[in-house]
């Protein structure tokens, strides 16, 4: 069993607050994966999980026991570090081993279990080596095996990738995901990465200046952000967003022309688009007009960068090569059923 109930979680240095009052609940088996701006409190908020961290109010419950004032070894929580803090005098097989070891188990318990998760990670050719003679993507592997053994409650990661150049972060993340599986274990994984997010996540939760502003499934907050900073926040490249105006099922857009208004509610000052559902025609066509100012060309997608004018600057995605030059002008059509509308106060519109 696995889940986990935060229950009004604060998080104080001092006079300063770094975490406000968190709500979750993670479900036995559950991938979550805390996403936000650097110094939102990803970071903090899985340490105060593990016991690493003090909570300074609220509550933490592990399968229905409160745990707020256990220290880490009661809670039954194993966690894998940005570093993968391995014994460099030790084997993969003795680091692997090295908590069972402490605790006491017999040696025929810790050879099963060790082997059981070299299995699993595919570094049963490589027992006998010292952290110096493996590769990165390796010696993460070992510290996750070294999780493993211990057979924990649930695995907590934090940036367990960002220290892999991009082929090995490509390749652990597809190992995580396969662990997970095999496992049913409930993980909490902390990242910068939209990637690892998007593709990893049973439900991310986006969080800002120590507060959750929205937890969902991947595909929820990217179609239906409950706000313009989520709006921003997730998806690569982030959702175009600009003024509008609106009045009788329709919108303007700055220094452009009209389209339909798909909210349900009147009041909105601000549009969004993702630069997927951009159209891109002639010069006088759609809603507005956009001069070229910047092609990005990535093989299966073209990035290209318009200005608009008063509208600003939008970044259209288009499949393939694109075929324009800077200083082309061209007309940019917004998909009416993929516009999202916010308020002043940036909270989303129900369309």
């Amino acid at each position: 069993m696995g889940a986990i109930q935060l229950n009004a979680v604060e998080k104080w240095y001092g006079d300063v607050q770094v975490i406000k009052g968190v709500d979750l609940a993670i479900d036995n088996g559950e991938f979550i994966v805390f996403v936000g701006p650097s110094g939102c409190g990803k970071s903090t908020l899985l340490r105060m999980i593990g016991g690493l961290e003090d909570i300074s109010r609220g509550a933490l419950d592990i399968d229905g026991t409160d745990v707020t004032d256990q220290p880490p070894s009661k809670r039954g929580l194993s966690m894998v570090f940005q570093s993968y803090a391995l014994y460099p005098h030790m084997s993969v097989r003795d680091n692997m081993g090295f908590s069972l070891k402490t605790a006491g188990a017999p040696k025929g318990e810790i050879d099963t279990k060790v082997g059981a998760a070299a299995e699993t990670l595919k570094l049963e050719q490589y027992l006998d080596r010292r952290p110096k003679d493996l590769s990165g993507g390796q010696r993460q592997r070992v510290a996750i095996g070294r999780s493993i053994v211990r057979d924990p409650t649930a695995f907590l990661f934090d940036e367990p990738l960002s220290n892999l150049d991009a082929a090995l972060r490509v390749e652990m993340r597809h190992e995580i995901s396969k662990l997970h599986k095999s496992l049913d274990a409930t993980m909490i994984y902390v990242t910068h990465d939209q990637v690892e997010a998007m593709t990893l996540a049973d439900r991310i939760v986006v969080l800002d200046a120590g507060r959750i502003i929205q937890v969902g499934t991947p595909r929820d907050l990217y179609n239906n952000p409950g706000n313009v900073f989520v709006a921003q926040f997730i998806g690569s490249p982030k959702m175009n967003v600009f003024g509008c105006s609106a009045s009788e099922g329709s919108y303007t857009v700055p220094g452009g022309r009209t389209g339909p208004y798909t909210a349900t509610q009147p009041g909105a000052t601000q549009m969004g688009i993702r630069p997927e559902h951009i159209g891109v025609g002639d010069a006088g066509t759609g809603q507005c007009d956009g001069t070229v100012d910047v092609v990005e060309y990535l093989g299966a997608d073209t990035f290209v960068l318009f200005d608009c004018g008063k509208a600003g600057a939008l970044n259209v995605r288009i499949t393939g090569d694109a075929g324009l030059e800077v200083g082309d002008q061209r007309g940019l059509s917004f998909a009416p059923e993929c516009t999202h509308f916010f308020d002043s106060e940036g909270v989303t519109l129900p369309r």
